[in-house]
């Protein structure tokens, strides 16, 4: 005897209804809501916001913060480098060649590639790391690459990071990178790269806590910008690095031309800026422009630095 059409559909829903409510009883359940993946992350960032005290934001805006055990929060160094490869890790990594090689292959298919494969790197050590409760340098997925300073001047001693003179060059090199590095999923980073050294910074480096660039209109906007626009507004580049010397008598990463009006008012920048390790200390120590270290961590805050790589 055939089972009637309609008893057949009871019995699929019934099924049905079984199988939501077994996975409803099944669903992890979160202590906070910024645990929770299946929320947006401008709900989780809120969230876990409201929650942290004022010690604990201010101990979050340092490379090396620290965990907070009350939230669950590990610790986490965000100092870490792939200029050409995970290559300053604890763990072997591919070495690949000098960005300067790079940049003279014009190849942007190729250095968008190797950024992919950095990231890969990257992230399987950090998966180790974390397995293993390592939290140190050069273990996180926070990478502060590339660097698309205009390589003038063949003496500075870290042109070999850059990708040469062109800054059309230079910024078409730097936009691969990042692409290749950051990934194209629309919720999910695969890795962090940062854009350094915002800007004007192309040596001397014997001089570059002390230095004051004084450049044209046209040279600013024609030469040193371009690369950085480029990887702000096209490539949508995590991290911008501020620079140590000062740029028309303020320190870069208290400049307000620089920070509040090009970076976030003109190019809309919402990623988060990183100081270079000690450039906040120079505000008082060689710049002059603040009286102690107090004043100088207020006015790069002011200035948009959210984390300071220092002391």
């Amino acid at each position: 005897m055939k089972t009637p059409l309609s008893a057949k559909l009871l019995r699929t829903l019934i099924i049905i209804l079984f199988i939501l409510s077994l996975s409803c009883s099944q669903r992890k359940t979160y202590q906070y809501p910024f645990q929770d993946p299946t929320l947006s992350v401008e709900k989780r960032v809120d969230n876990l916001v409201s929650l942290l005290t004022l010690d604990e934001k201010v101990s979050q805006m340092m490379n090396n913060a620290p965990a907070i055990a009350r939230l669950g929060i590990p610790a986490y160094n965000w100092w870490n480098e792939c200029l050409h490869g995970v290559a300053r890790s604890p763990y072997r990594a591919t070495s690949f060649p000098q960005a300067i090689g790079m940049a003279a292959t014009w190849d942007t298919a190729s250095l968008h590639l190797m950024a992919s494969f950095s990231a890969d790197e990257g992230r399987a050590i950090n998966n180790d790391s974390k397995r293993k409760g390592k939290t140190g340098i050069f273990t996180g997925l926070t990478y502060w690459t590339p660097n698309i300073n205009i390589f003038r001047d063949p003496r500075w001693g870290r042109g070999q990071e850059t990708y040469g003179e062109d800054p059309f060059l230079t910024g078409e090199m730097g936009k691969a990178f990042v692409t290749g590095l950051q990934g194209d999923d629309p919720k999910y980073l695969k890795a962090s790269a940062c854009a350094k050294h915002y800007a004007v910074h192309s040596g001397p480096e014997w001089s570059r806590h002390t230095y004051n660039a004084v450049v044209s209109k046209y040279d600013l906007w024609d030469t040193y910008l371009p690369a950085f626009r480029a990887l702000v507004v096209d490539a949508k580049v995590s991290g911008v690095m501020c620079a140590y010397n000062a740029f028309e008598g303020e320190p870069c990463c208290g400049s307000g031309k620089l920070m509040n009006d090009i970076l976030r008012k003109d190019w809309k920048f919402e990623g988060y800026v990183t100081s270079d390790c000690g450039a906040i200390g120079d505000f008082y120590r060689t710049h002059k422009t603040s009286p102690d270290a107090e004043n100088a961590a207020a006015d790069a805050v002011l200035h948009g630095t959210d984390c300071e790589c220092g002391n």
